[in-house]
């Protein structure tokens, strides 16, 4: 007989903020309800141009054709949902206005540090630099933790208790994977990436290589493909 106790509590993704100087937790958000679906687009950082250099060619440099200048760029899409009413046991005065509010000061900045920016502009401070974020973190399982920058915040509240706090939203959100090509050497969000990145290359490792026989090819196709494109080539 199944007991509740031993059915596995699923885990469940979220963000969190971490101070990039000592590498702890400042805060951990955790989505409600695990995404249904997720939308990732991975492009390639490619070497060579991309103009026409007529001939029906692709134009570029043809030995940068399989060279890359850096980490694919790589970003997440997805629709996380918020339910006061899921949650009876929880006090909710403020409905799910404190979820919002917490996932809306991930793209802004605090009012100290407004407040700073403008002090320092009535001082004559020739150059502000611009305000730096913590860093954020995505966390879908022990497999994909990853630096991002949400790039996409949309709300669309559905539903309102009788002093219209939401008690209900479906958000899309956006983000964007932080890669050693946007981070400084030795920020931890880059050693971050780089342990999300070994875990694709360990992943990668564990798949069994197909065979060409699988493909109707055998390797003597293969060679006769090279040999017969090195041969126009000289005669070129």
């Amino acid at each position: 007989m199944t007991r509740y106790a031993d059915i596995p509590k699923p885990i469940r993704s979220g963000i969190v903020i971490v101070d990039p100087e000592r590498g702890t937790p400042q805060r951990i958000i955790v989505l409600q309800f695990n995404p249904d679906s997720l939308e990732r687009s991975i492009a390639p950082q490619a070497a060579g141009g991309t103009g026409d250099a007529g001939g029906g060619g692709s134009g570029g440099d043809r030995n940068e054709a399989l060279r890359l200048k850096g980490p694919a760029e790589e970003t997440w899409k997805f629709t996380a949902e918020i339910d006061a009413t899921d949650q009876f046991e929880i006090a909710a005065p403020d409905g799910i206005h404190p979820q919002l509010a917490t996932l809306e000061m991930l793209v802004q900045p605090t009012t100290a540090q407004l407040r700073e920016a403008s002090r320092l502009s009535k001082k004559g401070t020739i150059e502000i630099s611009p305000i730096e974020m913590p860093l954020t973190l995505f966390t879908w399982g022990s497999k994909r933790i990853m630096p991002v920058r949400l790039t996409e915040l949309s709300v669309n509240e559905s539903a309102f208790d009788i002093n219209l706090n939401p008690i209900r939203a479906a958000l899309s959100i956006g983000m964007k994977v932080l890669t050693v090509s946007d981070l400084p050497a030795g920020h931890r969000g880059a050693e971050l990436y780089l342990a999300h990145l070994a875990q694709k290359e360990r992943l990668a490792g564990t798949v069994r290589s197909g065979t060409l026989g699988s493909l109707g090819l055998t390797g003597a196709d293969i060679g006769m493909g090279a040999r017969a494109a090195s041969t126009r080539m000289g005669r070129a």
